[in-house]
């Protein structure tokens, strides 16, 4: 059985896509092999294609955060005070992908789509970051077809202990934003709130919703300038 090691050497934005992604480059190696090099008592397991399974999260406790992130991060962990208890490792996305042939060690391209909603946890915590980087793991799982020395196709399992770390640039993903949303961000609401939101700007005959939501803002900061 071949045994693989998964290791991401890089990430970039997809500049052409339906919506907004990352491009992880993720190394595939068969132990023994140097970039390619197979050391001389080996020989290259033939890899027909991987069935390959991906799990992404991302650790928040390996990174520090300075006091505007905190505040940021409120909604997701609460005051900084409880993070011994609220700060831990959180879902970002699952992927599949199916690799082409290889031998001894290939680097393929592993798309990520993101999103801007602000509903999502990730799509928080990366927005709250100033700068730095994401401390992400990735966890493998699939199904390895490959040529055994008879020449026979054999089917094998991708050992459960298979992981790989990368640190995310965070101005990586704030370029890709920046990209596929100029000077934007994107707010989902439930439909009732967006129907009195549409009223209230039809009402006072506001031409866009950044005017109805700045109309809004400054009565409440205006209230709350009066002293009580």
């Amino acid at each position: 059985m071949p045994d693989l090691d998964f290791s991401v050497v890089g990430v970039e934005p997809l500049p052409f896509s339906a919506s907004p992604s990352l491009v992880f480059k993720l190394n595939i190696a068969e132990a023994g092999s140097n970039f390619g090099e197979i050391r001389e008592e080996m020989e290259a397991t033939p890899i027909a294609a991987i069935a390959l399974r991906c799990q992404i999260r991302i650790e928040p406790t390996r990174r520090g955060y300075e006091p505007p992130e905190q505040e940021g991060l409120h909604d997701l962990f609460g005051q900084p005070h409880r993070w011994g208890d609220t700060l831990h490792s959180m879902l970002w996305t699952h992927l599949s992908l199916v690799t082409p042939p290889f031998e001894g060690q290939t680097i393929v391209d592993m798309p990520v789509p993101c999103t801007f909603d602000f509903n999502v946890a990730a799509t928080k915590y990366f927005d709250a970051l100033a700068g730095g980087d994401v401390p992400l793991c990735f966890y493998f799982s699939g199904t390895i077809f490959h040529t055994d020395p008879e020449g026979s196709l054999t089917i094998e399992q991708i050992s459960w202990e298979k992981e790989a770390r990368f640190r995310l640039p965070v101005r990586v993903w704030r370029a890709m934003m920046d990209h596929y949303y100029p000077n934007g961000c994107w707010l989902n609401l439930h439909r009732d709130v967006f129907d009195r939101l549409a009223r209230y700007k039809s009402r006072r005959c506001l031409t866009t919703w950044e005017q109805a939501l700045e109309t809004l803002l400054e009565t409440v900061e205006a209230e709350e300038r009066v002293p009580s």
